[in-house]
Formats: structure tokens, sequence, C-alpha cells
């Protein structure tokens, strides 16, 4: 989620009851630490803890490095991504490329959980290909290693954001380790987070592009596995609201040019399956500053205000994929954590 994740995005998330919320994925490289991009990303002030720093690297000495220094400023969890299939990431053999390297996948983990006392986590894929899954093993190897919490997203480097996601490894990886398991992939609504539990026997949800745009989803979310029921999509005051002081905090954080362009991709996801969103993406993209910017949503929200007291969604396009329902194996979810945040802390 690099590029979406900052500080205002996850302080808007625990909010909105995201439990826990990792930083945006941070080089090991010590060469980077001093350009913008990479201060922004350290910089954790005011932000509600747990404090998690996702760090990216193919050297288990610079990784530890990397590890050290980031707890020295703040970090309270340590993550490991072996998840990212980005090509840019991969090229040189990090993220979900130390998949097809298991000895250095390895020295990684034993190198990183060796330079911190926080907990370290490990955010990893189902394996390089379809035909050669290994999650299973680089789970054995990490709770072995002393890994704390392992996520596991249910597509291979391969696979990329393609296809649906494959849950029936998930659910290997969790009998197979005692540690806390984190199934992520494809879960966009409470209905599949509850049955996405059930089938995979996970502890918790790891929650990605389903809150670009949406990031009330975690309580409904938490709500639902809580009740039973469905809470009700939020009122139009209430999510002009939160857009509003979520950009206040984006520009504040960025400054107002980096601010402004970067707050496009938000406001694009917000407005991406109400009425009219089409026409306010054009107007919004071609404001300068953050006053244009304001201005447009709060006309864009007018609108919709008085239409519905609530968002309306528009239905999916027809070119979207149709997700399969999934069918649980388990018959009960007591007992089970959805949000494990706290306790990685602790």
């Amino acid at each position: 989620m690099a590029g979406v994740t900052d500080r205002p995005f996850r302080q808007l998330c625990k909010r909105l009851r995201a439990g826990y919320a990792i930083s945006e994925m941070v080089g090991a490289d010590p060469r980077l630490r001093h350009t913008e991009k990479s201060r922004r990303r350290l910089d954790h002030r005011g932000e509600f803890p747990p404090i998690a720093v996702q760090i990216a690297g193919a050297d288990p000495r610079m990784l530890a490095d990397a590890a050290r220094y980031n707890v020295e400023r703040g970090a309270q969890v340590i993550d490991i991504n072996m998840g990212c299939p980005a090509k840019k990431v991969c090229n040189v053999a990090a993220g979900s490329a130390l998949l097809s390297n298991e000895p250095l996948a390895a020295a990684i983990v034993a190198a990183v959980v060796a330079a911190v006392d926080v907990p370290v986590t490990l955010k990893i894929r189902t394996g390089p290909t379809p035909q050669t899954r290994n999650a299973v093993a680089i789970a054995t190897m990490a709770e072995q290693a002393g890994i704390t919490a392992l996520a596991v997203h249910g597509r291979t480097r391969a696979c990329a954001f393609g296809g649906t996601a494959d849950y029936e490894t998930i659910r290997a990886v969790k009998a197979a380790v005692r540690i806390p398991v984190i199934a992520n992939g494809d879960i966009d609504s409470p209905q599949r987070a509850r049955d996405v539990l059930s089938l995979t026997g996970a502890d918790a949800l790891m929650i990605g592009r389903a809150a670009q745009g949406r990031p009330w989803i975690f309580r409904e979310m938490e709500h639902f596995l809580a009740t039973g029921d469905e809470l009700p999509p939020p009122t139009v005051d209430e999510a002009r609201a939160l857009i509003v002081e979520h950009l206040d905090d984006h520009y504040a954080f960025h400054g107002e040019d980096v601010g402004v362009r970067t707050a496009r991709k938000h406001l694009g996801w917000y407005s991406e399956a109400l009425a009219g969103g089409a026409e306010f993406r054009r107007e919004m993209n071609a404001a300068q500053t953050s006053v244009e910017q304001q201005a447009i949503v709060l006309r864009f929200f007018d609108r919709l205000a008085a239409e519905s007291e609530r968002l309306v969604y528009l239905p999916p396009r027809s070119d979207n994929a149709v997700v399969r329902p999934l069918q649980p194996q388990h018959n009960s979810l007591k007992n089970r954590t959805p949000w494990v945040g706290e306790a990685l802390a602790a």
C-alpha cells in the first residue's frame, strides 16, 4: 500500500475501528533515509499506537539495521515485507521475490528478530507461483525464528492482484503454526470477512484495497462480526466531514503542492461508486490548490445530500470480477479475535 497508507490515512482508519495499521513500505537502504519521501514515511508524530513499520530489502544486515533505526524512532512493531509483487521491488530480490529463496528469507527473519526487542511480524504470499506454493514452509520457518504474527495474502507473486484469493493455503498455514495468522486478499465486505475467518480459521483479517475510498469498512466489519447485523452506510454529512478532516490532515502532512497532487487518488476512490463521481473527478483533478479542491468536495457532497441522507453506492460495473461465494468450514466464530494490533504491541 505504498503511496496510500501514509500517516493521515492510517489515523483515519484507526479512528474508524481498524485495530492495527502498518506504515508504508520503507526501504532498508540507509542511503534513502534522508529523502523527503522517506522522512514522511518515518514520521509518526501523534499517531495512535501501536506504531508498526514495514521494512523491505534483500540484505539481512541492512534489514536488521533498518529495524533498529525504526525502533529508535518510535516503531513498536517491525513488519518484514515478503509480499509485495511490484516489479521494481522484486527486481532487486526483495518483497515476494524472497519466497523463491528460502535460505535468504530465513536469514533475513533471523537477523531482524535478533536485532530488536519489539515484536517482529512477517507479510508473505502463498508462494512464487501457483505451481510452487511454499507458504507453509515459510510460515514454519518464521515461527521457529521468533516471528510474532504472520499475514498471508492469498495469491502468489506471479498472480499479482489477478484472479481470486486462495484461502485454502491460508487455512493450511494456520493449521501448521501456533502464532497468529492474518488472512488477506479480496476481503471487501462484512459478510466476506465472516466467511474468510470461518474458512481459514485465521486470527485476524488484513484489509487493503477495500479500504480505499471506504475507510468506514472497518467499523462495518467489526459490528457485523460482533452482532451479525449490518451497519448502514455513513450519512452524507458524516462522510463529508470525515473526508474534509482527512484532506486537512493530508495537506498538513504533505504540504500544499504534494498534498493537492496526492489527494486526487483518495478523492477518486471516495467518489468512484457515487453518482456524479466521474464529473466530480474531472473537476477535482483540474484544481491546483487545496482551497479549490475542498470547495469542489463540499459542492459534490451538497449535491449528494440533496438526494439522499446516506451514501448510495452505484452497482459494480459489469466488467468487474465476480468473486464466488465462500463455503465456510467452521461452525462458529466464537473466541475468534478479528483485530490483534494491541496484542502485538503489548
